[in-house]
């Protein structure tokens, strides 16, 4: 099941770029695009609309007051020139803030939380007995790999790149670990050190300050241990 994206903004050329950055995902489909908000109210009422690129400065009415004229709010990514609005659009609970001009990696992690929740809101509504496994988008090579959260094990620190190890290879992906932590869902994935990000549900033991994960000793840094063993072994910190 794709899910189902509009656009609107009043700039063509802006429109052009998030058309062209959509092509590179096949799990999502572009519905429609329009230059006001008003033109799209009625596209939104008569179908499902799972996303929403806004820009905010628009004639007749704004993005934000769009939004806040919306009864029942798809998930909405901003798409603006002005850095500004940031905080008010998070008080009104858009799912990400893009600047433009919008660079393709800044997209893909915007892409990457969008499946990400919707995958989870699928999972509260019990929904998910057909729906394919929660998963994120990685550059490698060129082109984007469709990895299943599932599948990793544990993603390695390489100065400017990670390798991502997961049961079926490993993926070597110019992306920062603080980058990529963002992206993941935190009740599955811990960082135990500047260098290593672990699934939890991999590991096979503990042993002193470090975990073993498919036969490969990992160490817990010391700035990481105390938070780490308690997710780890599900303590209680106020215990």
């Amino acid at each position: 099941m794709k899910i189902k994206c509009i656009i609107i903004d009043d700039e063509p050329l802006a429109i052009k770029v998030i058309e062209n950055h959509l092509q590179d995902f096949e799990n999502l489909e572009l519905v429609a695009t329009f230059n006001t908000a008003i033109a799209a109210l009625s596209t939104i009422e008569k179908n499902e609309i799972d996303v929403i690129f806004l820009d905010i400065n628009m004639p007749k009415m704004s993005g934000l007051d769009f939004l806040r004229s919306l009864p029942s709010k798809p998930h909405i990514v901003i798409t603006t020139a002005y850095r500004e609005y940031a905080v008010e659009s998070f008080d009104l609970d858009v799912l990400d803030y893009l600047v433009k001009p919008i660079p393709f990696g800044r997209f893909l992690k915007a892409i990457n939380k969008i499946t990400n929740r919707i995958e989870l809101e699928k999972e509260k509504t019990n929904e998910v007995s057909f729906q394919e496994e929660p998963y994120i988008f990685l550059k490698v090579d060129k082109k984007l790999m469709k990895i299943k959260l599932n599948d990793i094990l544990f993603i390695e620190s390489l100065k400017d790149y990670i390798k991502v190890i997961t049961v079926l290879g490993d993926y070597l992906v110019h992306k920062s670990m603080t980058s990529i932590s963002e992206e993941l869902p935190q009740e599955n994935f811990l960082r135990i050190h500047r260098s290593f990000t672990i699934a939890i549900n991999k590991i096979t033991s503990v042993e002193g300050n470090s975990v073993e994960i498919a036969n490969r000793r990992i160490p817990i840094g010391r700035n990481y241990l105390q938070f780490a063993k308690q997710k780890i072994l599900n303590i209680n910190s106020e215990e």
